[in-house]
């Protein structure tokens, strides 16, 4: 009869396990428990070990290189030329080592697709999804957003207490999204919960990227037959095939709604519990605008994307990068790059030089409607809640995360009970939604609408005479 092993030998994964954070010759694993309990400090000791590249391991334990360096970061990001977005270029692809059911799939395999695609086919299919974002009317927009943000509101309202990751930040972006796609709001809720789980890469995620992909053809079918003012519609009128229409409206719907609910709930928190921002609430400078550029700096929406592979053998940052080698674009490692931020506790406001929506001829071409969405969102809430405070102690907020990022679990709030907004009411008092919107302040005018605004009483002032209430002595 053999000895068993110590308790805690007993509980300890073998380095060849899955579970365990080293896979073959001690590379470190980008996916699993361990990398998944910790993915900032996960970066810190790559960075430590192997400076601005690190060799780590995907799912299935494919090799990959994955970039820390901000500067690094940018010279992928903007030199196709070295550095492809074509994913068939992929060794794993060439050799067969990527099993058709690998989680990896949804997000690497090749898709006709501008984010797949380098020279004249990208100009062209990029060209078609700007062209057609550009077409959205702004105003229009922010009346979705508004209209959205009231009726979450109004489901939790009287209740005094709400948990604004699922009640609120996870509904809101693809509840707007079904408008821009000119689809059934009831489409949303089921979009929401499919979207996630392909982002997190599990073994579902190949499952749901189905559903995403049927429902997408079947609204593609019925705007080639039937057209309105809306993305799908554009896209077919830019001349796009509908297998193009079909792929891009997929990759909008998920990246999309994925990045603004990470960025709603993290602004959200940062603004509730963030001393810098307490500081500068009470002195009456900080805006809206400057929260969200410190979360796109310290919490990007998402933590890396997939992938680059290299044209041919080049060296970067003293690493030897074969031809076909993959590199995925470590955006929140190189967001807190010591070279660039040696003081991570210094205010970043209006800069937006961050690695948050990439950069690059792939930048992310939907970035000021996800900021719009946000910003919208978060401004309409806190003026419904300005006595908004968080319901439990800062440090027993939860995250969950995955390969690609970093999802707050929950954020538990509470607040003065308040009636639900009247029928047909918008956020602003005494105005239907048939009537137009009135614009917004001036420090709030994004991509959502850019004109002026009246102004009227900053939702901090009663954020910041309530946090003095709860730090005054008894």
């Amino acid at each position: 009869m053999t000895t068993p092993p110590p308790a805690d030998e007993a509980l300890t994964p073998p380095p060849g396990c899955p579970a365990h954070g080293l896979g073959p010759d001690g590379v470190r694993r980008l996916y699993g428990p361990e990398a998944e309990a910790d993915p900032k400090g996960l970066y810190e000791k790559l960075r430590a070990e192997h400076g601005a590249v690190a060799p780590v391991l995907l799912h299935g334990d494919l090799p990959a290189w994955l970039v820390l360096g901000h500067r690094e970061n940018l010279d992928v990001a903007r030199t196709p030329s070295r550095f492809s977005r074509d994913s068939r270029r992929w060794t794993a692809f060439q050799q067969n080592q990527v099993s058709p059911d690998s989680p990896l799939m949804p997000m690497v395999a090749w898709q006709p697709l501008c984010v797949f695609a380098d020279g004249e086919e990208h100009k062209r299919l990029r060209g078609a999804v700007t062209d057609s974002l550009e077409l959205f009317d702004r105003r229009g927009l922010r009346r979705h957003v508004t209209r959205f943000t009231d009726q979450l509101i109004d489901n939790f309202a009287a209740a005094g207490t709400a948990d604004l990751v699922s009640q609120f930040a996870e509904h809101l972006p693809m509840l707007v999204m079904t408008q821009l796609l000119g689809m059934p709001e009831e489409y949303g809720p089921r979009l929401v919960e499919a979207a996630r789980d392909l982002m997190k890469g599990t073994e579902t995620a190949i499952a749901s990227n189905d559903f995403v992909v049927a429902t997408m053809r079947q609204l593609v079918e019925r705007k080639r037959a039937a057209p309105g003012s809306d993305l799908p519609s554009w896209l077919l009128q830019a001349g796009l095939t509908d297998d193009e229409v079909l792929e891009h409206l997929r990759l909008i719907l998920v990246a999309a709604n994925e990045t603004t609910v990470n960025l709603i709930a993290d602004t959200l928190r940062m603004v509730l519990t963030d001393r810098r921002f307490r500081a500068n609430l009470s002195g009456g400078h900080m805006t809206l605008p400057d929260a969200l550029d410190q979360v796109l700096w310290d919490s990007p929406p998402l933590s890396a994307v997939p992938g680059r592979w290299a044209t041919g053998d080049t060296e970067l940052a003293g690493r030897t990068i074969k031809a076909g080698d993959m590199l995925l674009l470590g955006l929140a490692a190189g967001n807190v790059d010591p070279q660039i931020r040696p003081d991570l506790t210094e205010p970043l406001y209006g800069n937006r030089s961050h690695l948050a929506f990439s950069s690059g001829p792939h930048e992310c071409p939907g970035q000021d409607v996800g900021r719009a969405i946000a910003e919208a969102g978060i401004d309409t809430l806190l003026m419904r809640l300005p006595d908004l405070q968080l319901a439990v102690e800062e440090d027993q907020l939860r995250w969950t995360s995955a390969w690609l990022s970093r999802h707050l679990a929950e954020l538990p709030v509470e607040f003065t009970p308040r009636r639900p907004k009247p029928k047909g009411m918008s956020a602003v008092a005494g105005v239907s939604h048939q009537d137009p919107v009135r614009p917004p302040r001036p420090e709030y005018v994004t991509a959502v609408e850019q004109v002026g605004s009246q102004p009227r009483r900053p939702w901090w002032n009663a954020l910041t005479a309530r946090l003095r209430r709860r730090k005054s002595p008894t």
